[in-house]
């Protein structure tokens, strides 16, 4: 994917590249909105849930095939510098002991040795990753390019937004486990996050061309932060829920279609050549990591709390209709607000590291 996003670069520039950077936003963001629906679908036929891996092999077969024709090097390609192998290991081996304790941690006992020696690993293999970037030649996160500071904005709201990737994965376990739905109805619920997706990444192109990147995030970002708050609403009944849902979804992909290009764009365009695709890789990392890390936490706070509720919440709050799965509700609702923190955190990063257009001021 980093690669993918250099070469938007390297082979467009000005108009031609947003809407470049358009048509990769189309592939990489509306492919990921399909994924509930088709993992529901595929779950529910004869072929079972085991299917879906069987045709990710298939469609990484096709992607080969069609990568033929891109030359081996870029035109203008510099020279390759060391590769980094103490700074991938280690940055790895901290991801995955964060990752275990995020999401075994409840399992484990949070303080038990396993989780000590965990969070152990996780700051050695850290302090040797951030040690060796620093002092590298060809470090593989260079640090250097967080002095830009639209860059820096866009790969952290970048990070925050993609994790809010978790609010679909704990929503979709609300229809689930509290209405009944099976994973086929849950995932048709959400093909309004595909449709709007594919179909206004384009007018967030246009936006970035008349406003420029920093408006078009915000009313982005705003409007997934508004997709989540009615994704929260689970002390409603069964049938508002589901319509609250629907309309939840769409709006989703609406605000990710705002924000998406612009972010993209604003990255790539204010970093120099030479270090596109250091800078590609760096964003594009953020927001897997932020998309794993979110579906993560998420899952976390919620399988915690689903079988024994959240009593401040139901305090507060009056959950309506049926009583024999109001826990797993109240879970729901507080998993959400994770992920709307993280939308706030986007809106704040946008709104310090981002600058005004011209149209701002």
């Amino acid at each position: 994917m980093p690669t993918t996003m250099a070469l938007l670069k390297v082979y467009w520039d000005g108009p031609a590249r947003q809407r470049a950077v358009s048509m990769w936003s189309i592939g990489s963001w509306g492919g990921s909105g399909l994924t509930a629906v088709f993992g529901g679908f595929m779950a529910s036929t004869v072929l079972g849930w085991r299917s879906i891996f069987v045709i990710r092999a298939l469609i990484s077969v096709a992607s080969i095939l069609l990568m033929r024709q891109i030359p081996e090097a870029a035109p203008g390609a510099g020279a390759q510098g060391r590769t980094d192998w103490v700074g991938i290991i280690s940055l790895a081996v901290a991801l995955a002991a964060l990752l275990i304790v995020v999401t075994q941690g409840s399992a484990l006992g949070w303080t038990s040795p396993a989780t000590w020696g965990l969070m152990a690993a996780f700051l050695v293999a850290m302090g040797v990753f951030l040690n060796t970037e620093l002092k590298t030649a060809s470090p593989f996160v260079d640090f250097g390019l967080f002095r830009n500071t639209v860059f820096t904005g866009a790969t952290i709201s970048n990070f925050l937004i993609n994790g809010t990737a978790g609010a679909l994965t704990v929503s979709l376990w609300v229809l689930q486990g509290a209405g009944g739905l099976s994973a086929a109805q849950a995932g048709y619920i959400t093909i309004g996050y595909a449709v709007f997706i594919i179909a206004f990444i384009r007018v967030g192109e246009k936006l970035l061309q008349r406003f420029g990147p920093r408006r078009p995030m915000l009313w982005g970002t705003i409007i997934v932060l508004a997709s989540i708050g009615m994704l929260m609403a689970t002390q409603t009944l069964q049938w508002q829920y589901v319509i609250l849902a629907a309309v939840a979804y769409s709006l989703f992909g609406l605000g990710l279609a705002f924000y998406a290009t612009p972010s993209t764009d604003a990255a790539l365009s204010n970093l120099p050549d030479a270090q596109v695709g250091s800078g590609s890789g760096i964003y594009k990392m953020a927001s897997s990591l932020g998309a794993a890390f979110g579906v993560a936490a998420s899952a976390a706070i919620f399988t915690a709390l689903e079988t024994t509720g959240v009593d401040i919440v139901g305090a507060a709050i009056e959950f309506t209709g049926r009583q024999d799965n109001v826990a797993i509700r109240e879970a729901g609702m507080v998993g959400l607000g994770f992920n709307a923190l993280m939308a706030i955190a986007a809106l704040i990063s946008i709104v310090i590291f981002v600058p005004k257009g011209k149209r701002d001021r």
